[in-house]
């Protein structure tokens, strides 16, 4: 039998050659002076070789080890040989339906209907919360509290939501699965309620006219770029979600017939919304495009202008201002317009909400659709701006 000191004396010849441990095993020593592990047998009347590893990164130990495995194999009339091909067939059938596997899939496959924002977010989610703790696990294999563990990790941390958007992401993905024959149910279905709920907190909104009127003159005697001066003033003559507003583009609106026409695609509720616009909002617009309609967006971003402005560069004017997050928030403009219209305008709650792109039904309990009482919304968001104006030159 092979020594670990016999064997590190082994030199390479002209040719390669044997040198035999005992039951089959032997190490094969090449030209180049490699040391190969081997182990014939035979089984069914046919002599075979299979490699059980290199020396010394496999020790004599291991190859030992290996080799006993193999013996036993053998006198059970299991080919060794083929018993590897199995396993490297079934290791790689893992691999494509481990829950990475399966997650990207999913993402490719649906990834079209999202924005380009959110697709990428639920991306980066997965990959920095997600692929490193239950990656490389077959997705068939992954119980309730496996995925429960995976998402408390973002929970301890305080992030709350985002641990619910991820076990709602996940559940989407096992449920893709199940579909496409690669798991047999969703796990995350066992969870509801692991999870504490989110405590929401509303934005901090100005609704009273007097605290308006001096943040309205801050507003329009702000100094900063063209494209972020703008978006600022627009902001509260529209009052859509901030995030609405930096990602508008040039082509959804008709500056002729004074309306932007929102995607659905880019809309929280997901359905298309019709936003009229006021005489301001038109001159505003109008300064704005020799500069920036050239680009897709328009508000485009200080750094690319093929990406929208930074969500921040209004909030970033807001503090500069001196509205802490407690006094005011830019999307707190929502909150003050749905008051004031209701109160000091007498404008209709239900129209107000459709304007605000909430979800409001008609008698029947029906929603209504995008261009459901347009006139009386043209009509309220014109006065809505001159009311605006008013309060600012007092």
């Amino acid at each position: 039998m092979l020594t670990d000191i016999q064997i590190k004396s082994l030199k390479p010849k002209d040719k390669s050659y044997k040198v035999s441990d005992s039951g089959g095993l032997y190490i094969e020593v090449a030209k180049s002076g490699s040391k190969l592990w081997r182990y014939k047998y035979r089984i069914n009347g046919k002599e075979k070789r299979i490699a059980l590893g290199v020396y010394p990164e496999t020790s004599l130990k291991e190859a030992r080890a290996k080799h006993l495995t193999a013996r036993k194999d053998v006198a059970n009339q299991i080919d060794p040989l083929e018993k590897r091909k199995v396993e490297k067939i079934t290791r790689s059938i893992s691999a494509e339906n481990s829950f990475k596997a399966v997650a990207l899939e999913w993402h490719t496959k649906f990834k079209r209907k999202w924005s380009t924002g959110h697709a990428a977010k639920l991306l980066t989610r997965l990959e920095n919360d997600i692929f490193p703790w239950i990656g490389t696990t077959p997705i068939k294999d992954i119980e309730p509290p496996l995925i429960l563990a995976t998402i408390q990790r973002i929970e301890n941390r305080g992030a709350i939501d985002s641990a619910h958007r991820t076990m709602q992401t996940c559940g989407q993905i096992f449920r893709y699965a199940v579909a496409t024959s690669r798991a047999e149910r969703d796990p995350t279905r066992d969870l509801k309620g692991a999870i504490p709920p989110v405590t929401k907190s509303h934005f901090a909104a100005i609704t009273n006219p007097d605290e308006l009127a001096p943040l309205l003159r801050d507003i329009h005697a702000y100094r900063g770029h063209l494209v972020t001066l703008n978006a600022f003033k627009i902001l509260p003559y529209v009052f859509v979600r901030p995030r609405e507003l930096r990602r508008a583009e040039w082509q959804e609106i008709d500056l002729d017939k004074k309306q932007w026409c929102i995607p659905e695609s880019k809309m929280k509720m997901k359905k298309e919304h019709i936003v009229p616009l006021s005489n301001q909002v038109v001159q505003l617009l109008e300064e704005l495009k020799p500069l920036t309609g050239k680009w897709d967006y328009v508000f485009p971003g200080a750094r690319s202008p093929r990406r929208p402005m930074s969500e921040n560069a209004i909030l970033a004017a807001l503090r500069n201002l001196g509205y802490d997050k407690h006094t005011h928030t830019p999307h707190g403009f929502r909150a003050t317009a749905r008051t004031l219209l209701d109160e000091k305008l007498e404008y209709p709650i239900h129209i107000i909400e459709q304007q605000l792109a909430h979800a409001v039904k008609d008698a029947n309990g029906r929603a209504y659709n995008r261009t459901a009482h347009l006139p009386q919304r043209i009509e309220m968001m014109q006065a809505w701006a001159d009311y605006l104006d008013d309060l600012r030159a007092r």
